[in-house]
């Protein structure tokens, strides 16, 4: 597959308000995942608008830089994935599986995030993550403004063990990495599940979510304005009226809907 035209690439740079940098360095990865984070926001909405998820490099490009909206991880790590293959890097698509609450494995093709040089996990489409790639070369813990994160083999006894990596964060594990690269089109499985299931946690509600440039965090849940700073303290607003729920997408999320997202399997 051809890499972004140079046309392409420039657009998506303006989009993270990011010069091109003269060459491909870890550092460059660094400041670009980072920028992702704080103006391409992680979100559901298309789920709850009757929208499809269409897996192909066009869609996910006209998405996230031409109609300036966010997406699942599917469509973050893939239109990230073009812009780091346009900009020089080597980059992979691993699938993952993400650990649940009661610590089973979520179903295959769960997750998409990328091996970058084959030495970086780089992932812009986790919510509440790593600000930062993660070093594969590194066997202790990484230190990351979003917490203390550890990348290691899969435990023997795991399902699907052999050759996987766990991935922890503050010493939870959150998902298991498979380390054999893929294509975009295998991941349309878990897309489909995730838009469609009643199982699947963005079938419950919409929510929008960013990095802020302070290294907090803010997000819209359903009517629930929720803004996290970086020390962790919490503040919730109730938006009473659609109105002030259409301007907080606009506001903190430069979204701009004509009408809102129903949620399409409602919490009970």
């Amino acid at each position: 597959m051809e890499p972004l035209g140079t046309a392409r690439t420039d657009a998506y740079l303006r989009r993270l308000g990011a010069a091109r940098p003269a060459r491909p360095t870890a550092a460059s990865l660094r400041e670009l995942h980072l920028r992702h984070l704080r103006t391409v926001p992680f979100e559901n909405l298309s789920i709850h608008l009757g929208e499809d998820l269409v897996l192909t490099r066009d869609a996910v490009f006209d998405k996230i830089v031409t109609a300036r909206r966010g997406g699942i991880c599917y469509e973050l790590n893939a239109g990230f994935a073009e812009l780091l293959g346009a900009l020089g890097h080597r980059v992979e698509l691993l699938q993952a599986r993400v650990y649940g609450k009661d610590g089973a494995l979520g179903v295959p093709y769960d997750h998409l995030a990328l091996r970058v040089d084959g030495r970086w996990l780089a992932d812009v489409g986790f919510g509440d993550h790593t600000a930062h790639p993660l070093d594969l070369d590194e066997p202790g813990e990484q230190k990351d403004p979003g917490g203390v994160f550890l990348v290691r083999p899969a435990r023997a006894d795991g399902e699907g063990a052999g050759g996987d990596l766990d991935v922890l964060h503050d010493g939870v594990p959150v998902y298991r990495l498979e380390t054999r690269p893929r294509v975009l089109a295998d991941f349309r499985t878990g897309a489909w599940w995730h838009r469609t299931s009643p199982e699947s946690g963005f079938t419950k509600g919409p929510v929008c979510s960013r990095l802020t440039e302070d290294g907090g965090r803010i997000t819209l849940r359903d009517h629930t304005l929720i803004a996290t700073s970086a020390d962790g303290d919490r503040t919730e607003e109730e938006l009473a009226t659609d109105e002030e729920v259409r301007a907080a997408y606009r506001t903190e999320f430069a979204i701009v809907l004509d009408r809102l997202p129903v949620p399409l399997h409602p919490r009970p």
